[in-house]
């Protein structure tokens, strides 16, 4: 799990992805990123093999009731597709969260939807070039 504070102590709209990182909330970060209601993170993530229940524990600690109770978690897993193998699954589901895996860009897109919709999404996004 990437540094302890956030890069932004808030939810934010992804503006721009590519050139192996991001743009949102007004700053740029390059690698991978972690989208919370409370935050945006750095994530040590670079390929969807490395995806697992540590680079995820932020998401899961933020299941449960309350206004940034995540519910649904988006997996940007860079230019192309991939699942996550059945014992992450099994977390999400016993979590009660609802995922999805899909490339970066479409993460991107949906990600920016469900918080323009003022809804508590959580998205791992994997940086692309």
């Amino acid at each position: 799990m990437a540094g302890e504070t956030p890069h932004l102590p808030q939810a934010a709209q992804i503006e721009s992805y590519g050139n192996s990182g991001f743009r949102f909330g007004g700053m740029s970060h390059r690698g991978s990123i972690l989208c919370l209601p409370n935050g945006i993170w750095a994530s040590d993530v670079t390929k969807p093999s490395e995806i697992d229940h540590a680079a995820l524990a932020r998401v899961f600690e933020s299941a449960g009731q309350g206004p940034d109770a995540v519910h649904h978690c988006l997996i940007g897993t860079g230019r192309d597709p991939a699942v996550l193998p059945a014992a992450l699954r099994e977390k999400f589901r016993d979590s009660k969260i609802a995922v999805e895996t899909m490339t970066t860009g479409a993460a991107v897109r949906t990600y920016n939807i469900l918080i323009g919709e003022g809804r508590p999404v959580a998205a791992l996004l994997i940086a692309v070039d």
